[in-house]
Parts: structure tokens; C-alpha cells; sequence
């Protein structure tokens, strides 16, 4: 459904928020995958928090680059709050900007900006993530916060190629599908330890096949299993890892019960992943659950009401 049109969800019963596209500030306009990739890492943080409704990044996307006032992103998105700012890199410093508004009267609640140096990104965004998830709820357990602060990898490099790797997976293009594999193959390179980075390689291959791009099935399905299953080796309270690789496995190899099972362990970590419950529905349907697979799909489609 495009921004704009006129139909208002329903306000969820627990604080909901959208984390906005944030605003390429840097001089190179080629950084913008830079900027894209840290907003995907903030909107996947808060939403581990149960307590917390968070629009997936599918939603949230549709309003990047444009001028939107956060009113009428409140009643499209049917959230209470929203999160939009800006990213500036420049040398070896990172400059983020953050403000929370609150989306029914456009209120200003919080704004503050986060400056360090380029190897403490993930510093940076665990402070963004803490303020705004301490804006909205203030009852949040210790255990929780430090689990949504988890780092994905310690490696700045391979961090800046798997970034690079997913703005190109979301152009869904066969030359960007090609382009992107190589990407997160040179994270793993410089990051053997790096648990996404092994799933979305391997879900390269999966969007292959469902493409119908592929070259060599048996050395492709052999190559996805087997980042797959490292995934899952690497990333065991990856929520986001563990989901990805169930699917690959069931897709690929066609696993579907231990796919299923994967799928089920990472929305138990974060049953606010819309992705998730997609896949989960996906995976009930081929194992031939119909009532299931309806059920997961529409979580889906309530964490993520403009997604496909």
C-alpha cells in the first residue's frame, strides 16, 4: 500500500514505534548503503524487546526520501512513535543524530546526537538504542538491554562489506544478487565468527533459486547448507541468524522440520521479527499446515502491514 493512502491501522496495545530511514549527511552519496544498514541494525535492537512493537523494515522504508509529515506515518504504520535521523561519516569520525517524535501530535519527546570514532559504530548505535528504548519504557530488565546490544561482529571492515552486501540484496536484481555474494563472502573472509553474514550468504542462493538464476544447483544447494548450518553453529541466540538459516535449509535442502524448528527458536528470542513469522508461515505450508501457516502469515503481515 503506497504512503499516502487512506487507511488507519490500529494502535497495537503495548508502545509501538518506526525507526525512519535516517539521512545520508555524508559527502558521498555512495555511503547511503552505510546509512541504510545502521537503521536495519536499530529497528532489529528494540524489537527483541517483547514489551515493544516495532514496524519492520520493509514498512518503514517506503517513506525513504520522502518529506512525510510523522502524523500521518502514525496512522498509516498504526504506531505511537517514530525515530528518524541522520548519518554522517567523514574520515575516520561518525556523527549520528537521533530525535523521537511522538507520531499523533508530532511532539519532539527526545533528540540527541552520538559522536566517535568510526570503530565505535556499534557504540554509537547501543546509545541510540538505549535512549529511545528508555523514552518508551522504563521497566525494561538489565538481561534484555544488554542481549539487544549483542554485536554482530568486533570487525569494523567486515561489518562495512556485509552493510554492503544487503543494500545490494534489497535491489532484488540478478546483477545485485550477484554483486552481493562476494560481499558477504568477504566478511566472512575478514570475520570468520560473523553468524549473519553466513546466513544472508546463504540466503543469496535461496533467492537464486527462487529467481530461477541459478547456474550449478548442486554445488549452489551445497554451498547455502553449508553456510547455512555454520550460521546456526555461530549465531545460537541470533535471532534473525537463526531464522534465516531454518529457512535456507528447508528451502534448499528441504529440512523443513528442522527449518521449522530454527525458525520457531529465533521468534522465541524475538517474536517481533516479521521476517520470521514469514518464513515461519512459508515453511507450514510446504510441511502442509494450512491453518498454521495463515495464522504465522498474518503476525507477519500485522509486524509488517506494507509488506507483500
Amino acid at each position: 500500500m503506497p504512503p499516502g493512502a487512506d487507511v488507519l491501522l490500529t494502535l497495537p496495545d503495548r508502545p509501538s514505534i518506526a525507526v525512519l530511514p535516517f539521512a545520508n549527511m555524508s559527502d558521498d552519496p555512495d555511503q547511503e548503503y552505510f546509512a541504510d544498514g545502521i537503521v536495519e541494525d536499530m529497528i532489529t535492537a528494540p524489537s527483541r524487546f517483547k514489551s515493544l512493537f516495532v514496524i519492520a523494515r520493509n514498512s518503514s522504508f517506503t517513506y525513504k526520501g520522502q518529506a512525510v509529515d510523522v502524523r500521518q506515518i502514525g496512522r498509516e504504520l498504526g504506531v505511537r512513535y517514530a525515530l528518524e535521523g541522520s548519518v554522517r561519516k567523514a574520515g575516520g569520525r561518525l556523527l549520528i543524530t537521533g530525535q523521537l517524535m511522538e507520531a499523533e501530535t508530532g511532539m519532539h519527546l527526545w533528540a540527541d546526537r552520538f559522536d566517535g570514532a568510526l570503530e565505535d559504530v556499534f557504540e554509537l548505535q547501543d546509545q541510540v538504542t538505549s535512549r529511545v528504548v528508555g523514552e518508551l519504557t522504563s521497566q525494561m530488565q538489565l538481561a534484555e538491554m544488554q542481549r539487544a546490544k549483542r554485536k554482530p561482529t568486533t570487525r569494523l571492515d567486515a561489518y562495512d562489506y556485509y552493510l554492503r552486501g544487503l543494500a545490494n540484496l534489497y535491489k532484488w536484481t540478478r546483477s545485485a544478487n550477484e554483486a552481493s555474494l562476494p560481499l558477504f563472502y568477504k566478511a566472512i573472509e575478514l570475520d570468520g565468527d560473523f553468524a549473519l553474514a553466513h546466513a544472508f550468504a546463504g540466503h543469496i542462493y535461496v533467492l537464486r533459486k527462487q529467481s530461477r538464476w541459478v547456474v550449478n544447483m548442486a554445488q549452489e544447494s551445497a554451498a547455502c547448507v553449508r553456510l547455512s548450518r555454520r550460521a546456526i553453529e555461530l549465531g545460537p541466540e541470533d535471532a534473525l541468524a537463526l531464522v534465516l538459516a531454518g529457512f535456507n535449509l528447508a528451502f534448499i535442502a528441504d529440512d523443513l522440520d528442522v527449518g521449522a524448528d530454527y525458525i520457531a527458536r529465533g521468534l522465541s528470542m524475538n517474536p517481533n521479527l516479521a521476517l520470521g513469522w514469514g518464513f515461519s508461515g512459508w515453511v507450514q505450508i510446504y510441511l502442509g499446515q494450512p491453518e498454521k501457516a495463515l495464522d504465522h502469515l498474518e503476525r507477519a503481515a500485522r509486524l509488517s502491514p506494507r509488506d507483500p
